[in-house]
């Protein structure tokens, strides 16, 4: 099931070389590529991808250093395939107690609605890979075949870190301009992350989203940059990511349509909505970054138009993480991050291996 030959993806006219030389640069038989997904990701899960023949993936951005190592070495003990880990570059924000102190407040209803107190203070619970070099010597350490990163590129000395090292590096592009500055960087591959995309928006600057379709991205990405593309967003199954092959891209990227895969992370109330209510929207008031998910209470009673100004990423979803925990004891899952693409509609029921060969038969169609 996975010998297929190379030039039966996509164009054969105009894809052959380059689609050999991504599968070459990542050392993978088909160019499917399982996106990071934090909190969903397991090495179980990158495993089965990466022995199916694709990259199968950590989404390491939430984990601290610990955890995170614990993830690569699993991983690494379930496969000797190449996978990559993901982490987080956003540009560390000094939080604005007044505006901080005025969500708390908005949401304060929501938590006496559950016989629950919001806390007094927000914490920044995540780090940015920019913060210190922790992560980049966890990578360097543990040699994955591929890092790739989210919110923003690495600094100058991390990328050549890596690249001294060997390891593969990507980053995702919401629009042509950060394409552009992910190139100048030296990065080896950029992801087109299209508006269609579940989870978080992959922007720089989180007030500045062009919302560009992944088939434009990617079209846009070839048009005026040198390296390889990988394309991302509302991809379900292989006749999208043929027709995004056929517009550029060298490989594609999924998400959303793994989730429910038996060895994700995702609870069961995840799960069931994925199938259950497959309309989508996007919001900030989960994290304070704009990221598309399943509708549920934050978009239909949180996102009025008189709602505050959310405080910064991620200071933002400390305050959602602890509203979902209260409301969740009492059998309320509506406060729940259920990221998932705008194509979730189409999502399959079916495990990871076997998706795999499913996209790979759609592809070569």
């Amino acid at each position: 099931m996975h010998l297929f030959n190379n030039s039966g993806y996509g164009d054969k006219k105009h894809r052959v070389h380059e689609n050999m030389s991504i599968l070459q640069q990542l050392e993978i038989k088909h160019p499917i590529l399982l996106a990071p997904m934090a909190g969903v990701s397991t090495p179980e899960l990158a495993a089965e991808v990466s022995n199916s023949g694709g990259l199968g993936s950590l989404g390491l951005g939430a984990s601290n250093l610990s955890s995170a190592r614990e993830q690569i070495l699993q991983t690494q003990a379930l496969t000797d395939a190449p996978f990559q880990v993901n982490f987080f570059c956003h540009q560390p924000q000094v939080l604005n107690e007044q505006e901080a102190q005025c969500w708390i407040n908005y949401l304060k209803p929501e938590f006496e609605r559950f016989n629950a107190t919001p806390p007094q203070a927000l914490d920044c619970i995540y780090p940015s890979f920019l913060d210190n070099d922790d992560f980049l010597n966890l990578i360097l350490e543990t040699q994955p075949k591929a890092a790739s990163f989210h919110f923003g590129i690495p600094s100058t000395h991390q990328i050549q870190a890596l690249k001294n090292s060997g390891i593969i590096t990507l980053v995702s592009a919401t629009n042509l301009t950060e394409a552009k500055a992910i190139e100048a960087a030296g990065i080896d591959i950029i992801i087109a992350q299209g508006i269609e995309a579940g989870g978080h928006r992959g922007i720089f600057n989180a007030d500045m989203d062009g919302a560009v379709r992944t088939a434009d991205l990617v079209q846009l990405i070839n048009q005026h940059c040198k390296k390889p593309v990988i394309a991302a967003g509302g991809i379900m199954n292989g006749r999208q990511a043929r027709q995004l092959m056929n517009l550029g891209a060298q490989a594609v990227q999924l998400g959303t349509a793994f989730v429910q895969c038996k060895t994700s992370n995702a609870n069961a109330a995840y799960r069931q909505a994925l199938l259950n209510q497959p309309l989508t929207q996007i919001t900030s008031s989960i994290s304070g970054r704009p990221a598309r998910g399943i509708i549920n209470h934050w978009h239909t009673q949180i996102d009025h138009p008189e709602r505050p100004s959310v405080p910064a990423y991620p200071y933002t979803y400390d305050l959602a993480k602890q509203l979902h925990a209260v409301a969740n004891q009492m059998g309320d899952h509506g406060f729940g991050a259920f990221w998932a693409g705008s194509n979730v509609a189409q999502i399959r029921e079916i495990e990871a291996r076997d998706l795999i060969n499913q996209l790979v038969l759609e592809m070569c169609e």
